[in-house]
């Protein structure tokens, strides 16, 4: 079993944070815990400033039985937490440090060389599941060729569950209005659900996991009609870790199942052939669920 802790949009709101882990503490009980922290993005209002990644992410974390120290993050680039200058004095602080930990080349590059952006997207295993790793804000031919090769990949088609987790969701429904309608907000990450998107539905890919919206959403649609697959693809909405919630609806894309405008967290067990979801109000309260057998 791989108990994965999902959460997201932290930023800007370290009280509600504090409730948000409180509440985990009391999911998982006091001798157990989650095997990885699955992050989606958005852990600080301000990338440049270490007094934000201390107050907004480490010290509620400090407080509230230090996870972060004893459990393993995946994190998820939100379009808060790295800077998107393509000059050499930008600032990624914890970004760097998260892709230096990994022992490669690659990864160990800084964030911009010679005034190109370097990537933030992976992939990786945890138990029978294959998670990608997106970087929603910095589009590229580098990134959609990635993607498209992981798709395709054996470590992804051979998985028994195919997630993706992207910060900005294909499809929102609440946001800003006025940033939304009179700043073009409702232009970002367009190429998501235009260019990915597709690509998502055609391998079969289980689970979308985004954030950005700060409230949940869980849609299951039909995708496929691979006998040998479910034929659904399920997009979850997690951005419900402490930010300030987004209350009014800007889009209706007449497929959400669930819509919870409060903060939670995501129990994501991951067992073989069984994969079980389970959203949780920051009070305790189950919101939704769902599973998948293969």
């Amino acid at each position: 079993l791989n108990r994965v802790l999902v959460i997201a949009d932290n930023q800007n709101g370290p009280t509600e944070f504090r409730k948000v882990l409180t509440g985990i503490q009391q999911y998982y009980g006091a001798s157990s815990k989650p095997d990885t922290i699955l992050h989606v993005g958005d852990a600080v209002q301000n990338v440049g400033s270490l007094s934000n990644w201390q107050r907004q992410l480490f010290a509620p974390m400090e407080d509230r039985s230090g996870l972060h120290h004893t459990t393993p993050t995946i994190f998820v680039p939100g379009n808060h937490d790295h800077d998107k200058r393509r000059v050499s004095s930008n600032r990624n602080l914890y970004m760097d440090m998260y892709h230096g930990l990994y022992d490669t080349d690659e990864l160990g590059k800084a964030a911009v060389t010679n005034g190109s952006y370097h990537r933030f997207f992976h992939s990786l295993s945890v138990g029978s599941a294959r998670i990608i790793v997106l970087d929603a804000e910095c589009a590229s031919k580098e990134e959609s060729e990635f993607l498209e090769r992981e798709l395709k990949s054996l470590a992804f088609q051979s998985a028994r569950f195919r997630i993706v987790a992207v910060h900005i969701p294909p499809y929102i429904e609440f946001w800003d209005p006025y940033g939304w309608n009179k700043k073009n907000e409702k232009h970002w990450g367009e190429h998501i659900r235009l260019e990915y998107d597709p690509l998502f539905r055609k391998h079969n890919v289980d689970l979308v996991i985004s954030g950005h919206q700060h409230n949940y959403q869980r849609s299951t649609v039909s995708h496929s009609t691979n006998s040998a697959r479910s034929g659904t693809i399920t997009y979850a909405i997690v951005g419900g870790a402490g930010g300030m919630l987004d209350l009014e609806r800007v889009e209706d894309w007449n497929m959400y199942n669930v819509t919870y405008l409060n903060h939670h967290f995501v129990a994501l067990d991951i067992k073989d052939r069984s994969l079980s979801w389970t959203a949780v109000s920051s009070t305790g309260s189950v919101i939704d669920h769902f599973a998948l057998q293969r």
